[in-house]
């Protein structure tokens, strides 16, 4: 399993909202007459919340691109916890440490996703920015399983309608290309080919390889063998360029591309996180700009399966 934080009983999130020392805390994140909300809602078992990209520093009024990342996480959060429903889970997928993935990032990332963990369980994966083994001491649930197989944070986990497999695209902190490696898509092989009769959503910190091969999957070319091979894979969702952005793959795969929950490297773009729902046969995604009044805002792609 990869590290995984479980979700909180209404007991546990109270208990932790009365602790000193959290910060901003939990009840400014999510205020009192707020938190009723969090528990009494409905689960929808078959929708998805992303973030990717949060890119939180130990010092959280740090700006960078003139934006601060932890008030932009907050902002997230609270809009996730005023949604109608509870997600099934909610996936961080990558760059959670500001630059080169210190201890102090990781502690500030954690109190800042604490009131996510109320609504579902949270699921954290890696990207270029994040550094394992620090990662592993700030949240240290299954780090020795991990250390001990591919060394890295892989799984998959099952839902109604489809299977996750959620990957580790982190090659050297603080330098741009990933590269998943072969070991790990050694074992995403035998997973794929272990669960032949659900559509499998694969899900990575990483875009396929640029023409210009400075950012993206070294290993691209025997990821996109991979996924074509296995008529089960349906969609790839990934972050790194900080550019929302949906396209199909020649191979008949969806590429999503997340949105960036910090900063976004070209101006005009949105920040902001993705509301995913599936349904029996393709899946809708859902930009929730951080603006409002952003063109694409509440933009929603309905993606309907290729056929096997």
């Amino acid at each position: 399993m990869p590290v995984t934080l479980p979700q909180l009983t209404r007991r546990e999130f109270l208990k932790r909202a009365a602790l000193a020392g959290l910060g901003m805390g939990l009840v400014e994140l999510v205020p009192p007459k707020s938190q009723a909300g969090l528990f009494g809602k409905s689960r929808d078992k078959n929708t998805f919340a992303f973030f990717s990209d949060t890119h939180i520093a130990a010092d959280a009024t740090l700006k960078h691109s003139n934006v601060n990342m932890a008030d932009n996480l907050a902002a997230c959060v609270r809009e996730l916890a005023a949604w109608p429903v509870k997600p099934a889970a909610v996936i961080v997928n990558g760059d959670l440490a500001f630059q080169s993935g210190r201890p102090g990032d990781y502690a500030t990332f954690g109190k800042w996703i604490e009131p996510v963990r109320a609504l579902a369980p949270v699921h954290l994966s890696l990207g270029n920015h994040d550094e394992r083994e620090n990662f592993w001491q700030a949240f240290p649930h299954d780090a020795t399983r991990q250390s001990s197989t591919l060394h890295r944070q892989a799984t998959v986990f099952s839902s109604d309608r489809a299977n996750w497999f959620l990957l580790d695209s982190l090659d050297a902190t603080d330098t741009a290309p990933g590269e998943f490696g072969t070991a790990q898509l050694d074992w995403l092989a035998r997973e794929l080919t272990a669960r032949p009769d659900k559509p499998a959503i694969l899900v990575g910190h990483h875009n396929l390889q640029a023409p210009d091969g400075t950012t993206g999957l070294k290993d691209s070319a025997a990821f996109e063998e991979l996924f074509a091979r296995h008529r089960q894979v349906k969609a790839f969702i990934f972050g790194h360029t900080h550019n929302w952005h949906v396209e199909q793959h020649a191979s008949g795969v969806l590429l999503v591309n997340l949105p960036p929950t910090g900063y976004v490297f070209k101006e005009g773009r949105p920040s902001g996180w993705v509301r995913a729902t599936l349904a029996r046969d393709g899946a809708e995604f859902e930009l929730r700009s951080l603006d409002p009044q952003h063109p694409e805002h509440a933009q929603i792609k309905r993606l309907k399966w290729s056929e096997d």
